[in-house]
């Protein structure tokens, strides 16, 4: 099923109405009711009854997002999304490093009596504690410096504002956060990849490959690096949007 992305977003949002100064395009924007005048929404084009939200030339007419914009503003938004619980869950993370930073004694303490006391229980389902990668795992860390995971707590934070960041500014369709996701996240493409070299799961194939299309399309869609046609393009393309939003709501070909 094709999805009205004009409607769509009209419906949550409102309509968004315009008289230009030429009268022309003033005409066809422009509709008279028994319930009075309407006026042509600049996004799904549909006649709206009212007041225009506002008036100037054509060339001043607020720069509407339709269709495919709509569209990529979704996935943006999607990915932004993404970005922002990510973010938060690194942040939950290195809150719980630091804190473990600062009670290691205890936590290795209770780490080994509740392993002492499950020991039996994982051995009655052939399961052995002492040879478990995880359990090796937690062992090790109790030997790490407070140091050492102080550091971590502290990349693991610098990590989760880049994210934040990125989220912050992939929502509003920011250029700048569009350059900062696609620098950032192919950064770490090859630590993903490696990751899968030494076990695969299907979280981190799911995770990689998202990354990897958040980058090609963000980069091929938004013209960056100078991809077709660069910045120049990517803005030409916006000037004529805005001129051409009342001439395409009013049906004039251009």
């Amino acid at each position: 099923m094709k999805i009205d992305w004009d409607r769509r977003t009209c419906a949550r949002k409102g309509h968004v109405t315009y008289t230009p100064d030429e009268a022309l395009l003033r005409d066809r924007l422009h509709a008279r009711t028994a319930l009075g005048d309407a006026w042509r929404c600049l996004r799904c084009g549909d006649f709206v009854l009212g007041e225009p939200h506002g008036s100037g030339p054509a060339s001043d007419a607020p720069l509407v997002p339709r269709g495919k914009v709509l569209r990529d503003l979704f996935i943006l938004r999607f990915l932004a999304i993404e970005r922002a619980v990510r973010g938060v869950f690194i942040v939950l993370v290195a809150v719980a490093v630091w804190k473990f930073s600062n009670s290691q004694d205890a936590v290795r303490k209770l780490f080994n009596e509740n392993l002492d006391v499950f020991r039996p229980v994982f051995r009655h389902f052939h399961y052995d504690l002492d040879h478990s990668p995880v359990v090796g795992s937690i062992q090790k860390a109790f030997g790490y410096k407070h140091s050492t995971l102080m550091l971590v707590a502290a990349l693991l934070l610098a990590y989760a504002l880049i994210e934040l960041i990125e989220a912050g500014g992939l929502w509003y369709a920011k250029r700048w956060a569009e350059y900062l996701t696609v620098v950032a996240t192919a950064a770490f493409l090859p630590l993903e990849i490696y990751e899968l070299t030494e076990k695969i799961s299907y979280l981190k194939i799911a995770t990689l490959v998202l990354n990897i299309l958040a980058v090609l399309y963000i980069a091929v869609a938004k013209r960056l690096f100078g991809l077709r046609g660069g910045r120049r393009a990517f803005e030409e393309e916006r000037h004529s949007a805005s001129l051409m939003e009342v001439e395409e709501s009013a049906g004039v070909t251009v």
